[in-house]
């Protein structure tokens, strides 16, 4: 496979996967796997009781309310640039990412390093 797991987890969102009970837990985790491994600068906690990646700022969050797909939050979404296919929605701000199962989860992999590379990079100026 194209990717590697992730070495930089916090322990405190260890222990939030460990006590879910969600239908996607596996994609969930094979979600933060793949946002933590694009850049060794980024860094995860939980805010609003889920996890959240940050890089100068929040980039993303989890919404385990949902148990048909996964769904992940860009907080800010509209602003990162780049032409994202993954990226849904159409307000100002935020933007999702939906991940229907491990499989779905694989094949947008790339796409959602892209997102993920781009908010860094927009953040770094570049």
């Amino acid at each position: 496979m194209w990717y590697e797991t992730s070495v930089g987890k916090s322990s405190e969102v260890d222990a939030w996967f460990r006590a879910l009970e969600h239908p996607l837990k596996t994609e969930m985790e094979r979600v933060r796997e793949i946002v933590l491994r694009t850049d060794d600068r980024l860094a995860e906690a939980i805010k609003w009781k889920t996890p959240t990646f940050m890089y100068e700022g929040n980039i993303a969050s989890f919404n385990p309310r949902a148990k048909a797909h996964v769904s992940l939050l860009f907080h800010a979404g509209a602003s990162i640039p780049g032409d994202h296919a993954i990226l849904e929605g159409g307000g100002e701000t935020a933007r999702y990412a939906r991940f229907e199962d491990l499989d779905d989860v694989e094949a947008k992999g790339e796409q959602l390093e892209a997102v993920v590379k781009a908010w860094c990079a927009m953040k770094d100026g570049a």
